[in-house]
């Protein structure tokens, strides 16, 4: 996502590159420049145009420093008002009471379904709650399969009822349930249509007067660009929802709906999904989208990401082996497989600094590693536990070879480039990781 408008703005800023001082004219041609990337990337005309003109109020507001070039003020500013435009701030998700109740609303195709499951999946795994599904959408055929799937699939229990009860009982019966069983959210999974219509609006109103949520969330498929933000407002005009979950970030999307729904419903993204796992699911941090729009990466999620994914003992003992050299190739699968449960390879990469760019015409699969985790498979447990015995040995290379399926120069060269990062390792204090990144067969 936003790869497009990402170039574009690079461009638009660059004219301001290398001059003396910021002036009318100069902002002038550098913010219409940048009012025509975002229409092109699908942004509301009147949130292009009021962001372009408080930009540029800003900007001709603010004194240059001497340690600070014009082109790096804009940056600043366009990233700050970016951020801005997207709420400033991340806003975390009401799951207070006993139990808390989250009503899911949105268009048939949106994604709702899947993605009760996995707000479900991030309230167990990462804020410790024991969260019910209940399934009300009794029309779309599959929906309560597709979502007892899914229950089944995250350890997530999901209340569903056989006989032709009304989606309104259905909910409430499940919150009697979450009640009487000590389940601390419901998550409610309502109808959709393919477009609005006043049925659907008279039964998920009826859920929430019956409810009381505590969450009203619309979810809405960013590929959509402006027809999701048009439908956002219809659905708020009725439901006045909480919140807005934007999926399908992942996709070929301009990034329009991102940067106009807040502005036009007045309510926070608080969740968006990237991707078709459990796990691809986060909180929106505009601050982040910002810095990723403009090319600045997103360190400080990659370092989330790793964190939830390596434990601090185990990395202390790693360490330990490493100074000593005797990291290994068991120690370097594992960490293989660490890296692997943080998200899409390529993703990932988009987070540091300086890298997206570099790789944004590259095709890195999420199955990078595969080579080289299908070499060390074919190893014996004695050469993955002593990496010296394949150092001269080629009758064990042509083995691994011919085990993996890689070419003998594959292996030999795997086997150099390891060497190589655990004699690093040994040298380098304060190492903590293998050079994935030179290993990794693109």
């Amino acid at each position: 996502m936003f790869e497009n408008l990402s170039e574009r703005l690079e461009r638009s800023l660059k004219i301001l590159k290398g001059e003396g001082k910021i002036t009318e004219v100069n902002v002038a041609e550098t913010l219409k420049d940048v009012r025509k990337a975002l229409l092109d990337a699908d942004v509301n005309y009147k949130v292009a145009k009021q962001f372009t003109d408080t930009v540029k109020e800003k900007a001709l507001g603010m004194n240059v420093l001497t340690s600070v070039r014009p082109g790096q003020l804009m940056v600043k500013v366009v990233h700050d008002e970016l951020a801005t435009l997207m709420g400033g701030q991340a806003v975390d998700i009401d799951i207070k009471g006993h139990p808390a109740i989250i009503l899911m609303a949105g268009l048939q195709g949106s994604g709702k379904t899947t993605f009760s499951a996995k707000l479900a999946n991030l309230l167990k795994t990462k804020r410790a709650k024991k969260p019910l599904l209940a399934a009300c959408d009794v029309y779309r055929p599959a929906a309560i399969d597709q979502l007892k799937v899914l229950g089944e699939q995250i350890g997530v229990t999901v209340y569903t009822e056989d006989g032709n009860n009304k989606p309104v009982e259905i909910a409430q019966n499940a919150i009697k349930e979450a009640r009487a069983k000590g389940f601390d959210v419901v998550i409610i999974d309502t109808a959709g249509r393919l477009a609005i219509d006043e049925m659907m609006m008279q039964e998920i109103t009826a859920i929430k007067e019956a409810v009381t949520p505590n969450e009203i969330l619309f979810v809405v498929d960013a590929m959509t660009g402006q027809d999701a933000v048009n439908t956002a407002r219809e659905f708020n005009e009725r439901l006045d929802f909480s919140g807005v979950i934007l999926t399908k970030l992942d996709g070929d999307t301009r990034g329009g709906a991102a940067l106009s729904i807040r502005t036009v419903v007045d309510k926070p993204i608080k969740f968006v999904g990237m991707g078709e796992k459990m796990d691809a699911f986060d909180v929106f941090h505009p601050d982040r989208m910002a810095d990723r729009i403009l090319g600045m990466g997103d360190i400080v999620s990659f370092v989330e990401r790793a964190q939830e994914q390596f434990d601090a003992e185990q990395a202390k003992r790693l360490q330990k082996k490493m100074g000593k050299g005797k990291f290994d190739y068991n120690d370097f699968l594992e960490q293989i497989g660490q890296i692997k449960k943080m998200g899409n390879v390529k993703d990932l990469m988009g987070m540091i600094p300086g890298v997206g760019k570099a790789i944004k015409d590259i095709d890195i699969k999420d199955d990078a590693f595969k080579g080289i985790e299908a070499m060390i498979h074919s190893m014996t447990p004695k050469e993955r536990a002593n990496p010296e015995l394949l150092d001269k040995s080629q009758s064990r290379r042509e083995r691994i070879a011919k085990g993996s399926g890689q070419p003998i120069q594959e292996v030999s060269r795997m086997i150099k480039q390891f060497e190589q990062t655990r004699k690093m390792m040994k040298n380098v204090a304060g190492a903590k990781l293998p050079n994935l990144g030179s290993l990794m067969r693109r």
